[in-house]
């Protein structure tokens, strides 16, 4: 199947590889509107977003690969697309449980594990050796850094964002758009639009929830 990448930067640069190894895909674009017009290189058009117009078919997918949250929600409205246009990538190391979901538009990197019952929602970030036990709910566009680890029961609301090898204690639920500093562990609840630290984390910051809505 055939694959439309949004996003040229750092991040894209995984996906494109993820895509390369998966086997599943065939990228034919990569758009970013650093670009002001189309070229192609090694058969891949590289053009702005606006391009998309042009190439989008029934039997081609998309997956924004862009690490900012914010950002990637804000093309998803504005592209304003049905959810079945975006597919979910996963890499051929991760472990998903047959009874765990992942939602649509989300990339799953390598050496993750996500374990039974737990459901990952459209247009998130599982990144490399994240682990996700049992019983996981992560709301869509949330990230989760290298090494993360929702232990069981573990809910996030959309957006958060969780720092490198975090590790988050069961049925603790972590609130939208909050960020989890690396290397913290939480223990408490963390309110929507807060930044936590440490371990044990304190909240250090609120985040001026106009700006995200």
């Amino acid at each position: 199947m055939k694959i439309i990448i949004i996003g040229d930067g750092g991040h894209s640069k995984v996906i494109q590889e993820m895509v390369f190894v998966s086997g599943k895909y065939e990228v034919i674009a990569v758009l970013d509107d650093k670009y002001h017009d189309g070229f192609q290189t090694r058969g891949i058009i590289h053009a702005p977003v606006s391009f998309l117009v042009k190439l989008l078919q029934e039997d081609i997918k998309l997956v924004i690969a862009i690490g900012d949250n914010l950002i990637r929600r804000k093309i998803v409205q504005q592209l304003a697309l049905p959810k079945e246009a975006y597919a979910p990538l996963i890499h051929p190391t991760a472990i998903i449980s047959p009874t765990s979901k992942v939602g649509y538009g989300t990339v799953v990197m390598p050496n993750v594990v996500v374990n039974a019952n737990s459901e990952i929602g459209s247009h998130c970030i599982i990144n490399t050796g994240a682990i996700v036990e049992h019983d996981n709910r992560i709301g869509d566009y949330t990230h989760l850094s290298p090494n993360v680890t929702l232990t069981g029961n573990v809910s996030t609301g959309e957006g958060v964002h969780i720092g490198s090898s975090a590790t988050i204690i069961p049925s603790k639920h972590l609130g939208s758009w909050s960020i989890i500093g690396a290397g913290s562990t939480v223990i408490e609840h963390i309110p929507a639009y807060t930044k936590a630290v440490g371990s044990p984390t304190r909240i250090i910051e609120r985040i001026n929830h106009k700006v995200i809505l």
